[in-house]
């Protein structure tokens, strides 16, 4: 790829061996990588000197990875920036998306998904699910959206979904469906 123009790419993560892993797999693919293990060191990188491109986990050790995406996105408005976590829900999607991530990607995700998902530029939907989602995990996604947009706050969630406080604290103890 050495006459790939010069991409640098900013990875932001508090898994330090996952995140060598990726910086390296990156490297491998043409990147000039920049690594940061917390939103303050990402923040910090953000307005120092954006890159063109950001991988942000999500849950980071001292706070949360959209407060990264944000500073990445007002340093950077045309900035591709891919949103991954190990705590995948439609919720938390739609929140990465509108904080300004162009994909999310449950983890662990491997270099060749996040350099397509960084190097896409067709804004195409993606094919249809083979196995769309059951009714019961499309009713666990929508309460968690919702808890989400209460800030996790469950009886303002209760009261907006017209439901038991303690109903809802059961549905949110239980573990998502599977399908």
């Amino acid at each position: 790829m050495s006459d790939a123009p010069a991409r640098s790419l900013l990875l932001v993560d508090d898994d330090q061996p996952l995140l060598n892993r990726l910086a390296r797999a990156m490297e491998k693919r043409g990147f000039i990588v920049h690594t940061a293990s917390s939103v303050a060191e990402g923040v910090r990188q953000a307005d120092e000197a954006p890159p063109d491109y950001a991988v942000v986990d999500l849950r980071l050790a001292d706070g949360s990875g959209l407060d990264v995406v944000a500073a990445l996105r007002q340093a950077r408005a045309d900035m591709r920036i891919v949103m991954l976590t190990g705590y995948g829900n439609i919720a938390t999607a739609v929140a990465a998306v509108k904080a300004g991530a162009v994909d999310y990607l449950p983890k662990p995700a491997d270099a060749d998904a996040i350099t397509a998902a960084l190097l896409d530029s067709t804004d195409s939907l993606p094919a249809p699910p083979e196995l769309p989602m059951s009714a019961e995990r499309v009713r666990w996604e929508h309460i968690q959206r919702v808890f989400e947009q209460c800030e996790r706050n469950v009886s303002e969630t209760a009261r907006r979904l017209r439901m038991h406080r303690r109903t809802l604290q059961r549905i949110l103890a239980k573990h998502a469906p599977r399908t």
